[in-house]
């Protein structure tokens, strides 16, 4: 990971922290590239879905702005950043017993005719 990089995911993780964050200038597109595909992301019931690089082209394609390599790599940082702060949220506190996520009843017709109805 090069330095700004580091530099760009420091500053998502202040600003997730509550602090005013002022993003590297050589960062700052990539920076105002973030909020714009983070602003765009799906959600599944367990929390908030990364960005693809999919969704990354087709709005580099829309905005008409080249992303290289590299600052595609910076994004996908960033959102690494992003996604760790959003899941330490869902994260019991020490000492508190939490169910398994996964059930140990197997799936019937019966259980999917209760929940679905």
């Amino acid at each position: 990971m090069d330095r700004l990089t580091k530099q760009l995911c420091a500053a998502v993780k202040a600003a997730l922290a509550g602090q005013k964050v002022a993003p590297p200038e050589a960062g700052r597109a990539i920076w105002n590239a973030f909020h714009s595909l983070s602003g765009t992301r799906t959600y599944n019931p367990a929390g908030p879905n990364p960005i693809q690089p999919s969704e990354m082209a087709a709005w580099c394609q829309l905005m008409r702005l080249p992303l290289e390599p590299r600052h595609v790599a910076a994004l996908l940082a960033m959102d690494v950043a992003w996604l760790d702060h959003a899941y330490s949220r869902t994260k019991a506190p020490d000492g508190v017993n939490v169910l398994p996520p996964i059930s140990k009843m197997p799936l019937t017709t019966a259980l999917l005719d209760a929940m679905l109805g």
